[in-house]
Order: C-alpha cells, then structure tokens, then sequence
C-alpha cells in the first residue's frame, strides 16, 4: 500500500506484486482499476521470498538481490551534469523558468548524469529549464534538468546518491517492515543472525558510524549486538518495542535502538515458523505462530500467552509445516474480530487454513479452492470503508475478500459451492456400562416464514452416529462416513413435521449438519436432541 496527502485529503493506492509483476490501484480511474507498473515486469523474483512495505509514499521491496523502490509520491527530473554541488537530502530546488520547487528526496548519484526525485510543492511543474538551489553548507546549485516525469516510478533502492557517504543498502534481503520511521531489514542469506534499520527519517542512509538520536543501527555496529538465532520474522509491535522473531527464540528491542536501547530475550522456548506468521489485533495485541503454537503477546507487552495450549496443545506439530513446501500465514479480521491461519502449498494452492474466533476463543478448520490457496493476508482499512477489510492475496492472482453475502467461492471465471458444517459430539447417552438412544432430532434454522429482514436458511442435512466410546465418535464425525441415521432439516424457522424419530442406541453419539449446495446459505438457531437411557451395554 502507498499513501499521499494532497491538500487535506489523503489517498491511499493498494499496490500487488506476483507473477514477477508490481500492480498498483488506478485511483485517477476508479477505485478497484488496477494498473501495472510496467517498469518492474521481470525485475523481480516472486518465485524467492519477497517482502514490501510502505514509508513516507513509496513502497520499499526487497527480494534476494533486487532492492527496490515503487515511488507514487514524487516527480523526477533528470540532468547530463548535477555540476559541482549535488543537492543534499530535503534541499527545496526552484525551476527557474517555471518557479516550481521540489524537495529533494533522493537522487541516483551525487555527480555527472542523475536523476532526481523529489515532492512537488507547488502546482507549476518543472519545464527543460536551470535548477537552483542551496545545500546544507551553503553551496549554490544550478544545473539545467529535464521536464519533470509524474509517478509512479520504479528504482533500485541504494543509498543516497549511491555514494557510500551514506553508507550503503544491505546485500541478499528477504525481510522488511517500517518502525518509528525507519527502514528496518533483515534476512541476508550471507548473515542471517543480523538486522539493520536505516537512520530515523531517511530511508537512504546507512551509514552505521554516525552518532546520533537518529542515527543509522546494525546489529553488528551496535552495542544491542546480533541475535543469536536465525531471524525469521520482524514484527513492529509499537513505538517502544520491536519484536524479532527466530528460528528458535523471541527477542525485542526496547527504545531507540540508537540511544542507549536493548536487545533483550524474550523466550528462548518459542521459535517462528515464517515470516508471515503473525498479526495484531485492533487492540495492540501481537499473535504469532510458533513451534509451540498460537500465542499471544497482550496489549502493552506482556508474557507470551499460549492460546491453544488446553485446547489443541498439538497443534503445531499437527499442523506439518515444511518452509520448503509450505507458507504460513497469519491475518486478523477486525470485521468479524478473529485470527485468520493459513498454510498454503506454495506448488498448487491447496490449502488448510483455520479460524481463531477471538470473542469465543474457539479454533475453526477451513478449506478453499485451490485457486483461493492463499499467499498473503492483509488488513487494508481504506479511507472509503466499503473497501476496507482482510484482503486475500491467491493463488490465481486474484485478490478477494470474504463477502458475507456470497453464497458460493469464487474461482476466477466461475464459482464453487460451499460445503459448510458443524459437529457436535462426543454426546454422552447412557451412564457407565447404561447404553442411551437419542429418540427424536429437531433443527430450528434461521429466518421466518414470510417477509421480514432476517436471511432464511436453506434446507439442512444432518448425520447421526452412535458407538460406545467418545474417540469412535470422533473418529466417524471426521470420516463422515455410514451414518446411523440421515436427513433433511426444511427451512425456514421450525416447521411442523420437522421432528425426527429414528432412535439409535450407543453410549456416545455425534451430529454433523451443514449444506453443501451451490448458491445457498444456511443458518441454526437451535438443534434439540432427546434422548432416554436404555439396557446394559452387552
């Protein structure tokens, strides 16, 4: 996503990248007209892990070697010779000829044949015309420059002026994120225990000798030192503390990381299994997915909490995961207030995916096309709310969210039904060696009988088993296989005639309903099931 502020009004652009391509939201067309920012075709590498983030109007991406920059605030002007003085970073140039002015943000190199991007301050524009200016020191600059070129622009992201006065941007990078205006990286294939973050502001300096409040940090030229681990994923928790999440263990950093901050570890239990395995919530809380499981660090930096550990304390393991094979990802819904968690098979979309409900606290299994195999998850809160939500990054290139009006999933150029269920069970009939049967089954499903602004459900199906242990039960609601007993439950509302007897005896039972019909939707609002006790199990 990149962002602009004209006058007082504020655009956002939503920006994707797949495909070794980079899109963009053609918000001079409409919103949703998506535009491809031609200079990137084939300057990428999607096929490696990549990365992209927004500071001050541009999108930094980093993928392997390529370093780069989709700069949608800034117009540029080019020149056969900058002349003896360079304009520094935040210099005003004025066009002569024109009177424009643009603030310098960065320029390709600081001699000879350059290009210059800055923010247009003015509403004249740059024509062929001399450039002036002065620099921090006072030098006067003047060069003749080119008419200006609009955004957006595609660039290698190097230091300032590609000059290593300025240090320079780090090699082999596969992870980046922004924190308390800095560009924080990691992930160098060739030092994979290291972090750096550019200075405070300035996105274009690296120079790690400067000493400064906002000065420019690495691992390596700071007293906080490297992790001892792995970095798999940075995840900015706040403006005082900064999460740096490993292959083995949890580290933070607490205050400015330039001023007297610390590295400090946080579990050494706990290790991330990728990079895309975390989220916040609205209410500052951090979620990860770790080797132990779902955990959660509360609002305002509290202990690790492990979310699943009475309810599914092997999930993690359960869950396979092979980084080779596998993504994982994690994403929150603040429009339906829960956890989204994503494992993906990067080779063919299919997928397993699950639903942490954070006002139950309860874990819900999903399944998609393999289309809709999901590669990213993002919360986009869009200044035109009807746009807002989690956005789904898939498999076919498509992006889609959750519409809770559909009734089937979309596939592209066609839909799919959706075969929706609940379970309930292991139900207890009978007591100790006292078989029970269930006598009779009634569904009550959602909507009335005519009119009104409530949804009617479609019709149901429902399934019953019995067996005489709770783990026989488990294991035939997952099969889904030979029912006991089967039916239809008529919609809407509860309908006469809607009770089902065909009693079936055992000492544990499980009901599975749901619908798997295209183009309808269901709804419970209350299953009744009676039950009497009967004879010794025999």
């Amino acid at each position: 996503m990149a962002v602009d502020v004209a006058g007082s009004s504020i655009k956002k652009w939503l920006t994707a990248i797949g495909n070794n391509e980079f899109w963009y939201e053609d918000i001079n067309v409409a919103a949703g007209e998506w535009k491809e920012l031609a200079a990137a075709n084939g300057d990428i590498d999607t096929s490696k892990q990549l990365w992209a983030f927004e500071l001050y109007g541009k999108v930094f991406v980093v993928n392997g070697a390529n370093r780069k920059v989709a700069d949608f605030i800034n117009v540029k002007i080019t020149t056969t010779d900058v002349g003896e003085h360079p304009p520094d970073f935040q210099t005003v140039l004025t066009g002569e000829t024109s009177g424009a002015k643009m603030v310098v943000d960065y320029i390709t190199a600081l001699s000879g044949a350059v290009t210059i991007y800055g923010r247009r301050i003015t509403t004249a524009t740059f024509e062929a015309e001399t450039v002036t200016g002065t620099d921090d020191d006072s030098n006067a600059i003047s060069f003749t420059g080119t008419a200006e070129v609009a955004g957006p622009h595609w660039y290698d992201w190097t230091s300032y002026g590609d000059d290593a006065t300025f240090g320079s941007v780090p090699d082999q990078l596969t992870l980046g994120c922004a924190w308390n205006g800095r560009a924080v990286v990691a992930g160098n294939e060739n030092d994979p225990n290291q972090w750096y973050m550019s200075r405070q502001g300035n996105p274009w300096d690296f120079n790690y000798i400067a000493n400064d409040q906002q000065a420019p940090i690495s691992g390596e030229d700071a007293e906080l030192g490297k992790v001892g681990d792995v970095v798999v994923a940075l995840m900015p928790y706040n403006k005082d503390y900064f999460v740096l999440g490993c292959a083995n263990s949890l580290w933070y950093l607490v205050g400015n990381p330039a001023a007297h901050g610390s590295l400090i570890l946080l579990d050494d239990t706990i290790g991330m299994l990728d990079s895309q395995a975390w989220c916040k919530d609205g209410e500052g809380n951090l979620y990860m997915l770790t080797t132990t499981g779902l955990i959660k660090i509360p609002s305002g930096f509290g202990r690790p909490q492990n979310l699943l550990e009475v309810a599914y304390p092997n999930f993690a393991t359960d869950l396979g995961f092979d980084g080779s094979l596998h993504r994982i990802i994690l994403g929150y819904d603040r429009n339906r207030s829960g956890i989204k968690v994503v494992k993906t098979v990067l080779a063919d979309g299919s997928n397993s995916n699950w639903w942490y409900d954070l006002r139950i606290g309860g874990l819900f299994p999903e399944t998609y096309p393999n289309q809709c195999g999901v590669y990213c998850l993002f919360d986009y809160a869009a200044t035109d709310a009807e746009y807002s939500g989690l956005l789904h990054g898939c498999k076919d290139g498509y992006v889609r969210v959750e519409d809770s009006a559909a009734k089937d999933d979309d596939i592209g150029m066609s839909d799919q039904a959706i075969n929706s269920y609940v379970t309930f069970g292991p139900l207890t009939l009978g007591e100790e060696n006292l078989e029970g049967a269930i006598t009779s089954i009634v569904g009550v499903t959602t909507g009335g009988k005519s009119g009104g602004s409530v949804t009617d459900s479609n019709a149901l199906t429902y399934s019953a088993w019995t067996a005489l242990s709770a783990d026989s039960i488990v294991e035939k609601l997952a099969a889904n296989t030979t029912p006991n007993a089967a039916g239809t439950i008529s919609a809407p509302g509860r309908n006469r005639g809607a009770r089902k007897r065909k009693p079936i005896r055992g000492l544990y039972a499980g009901i599975r309903i749901g619908n798997d019909t295209a183009a309808q939707t269901w709804g419970l609002e209350k299953l009744i099931v009676e039950s009497r006790v009967k004879g010794r199990v025999k």
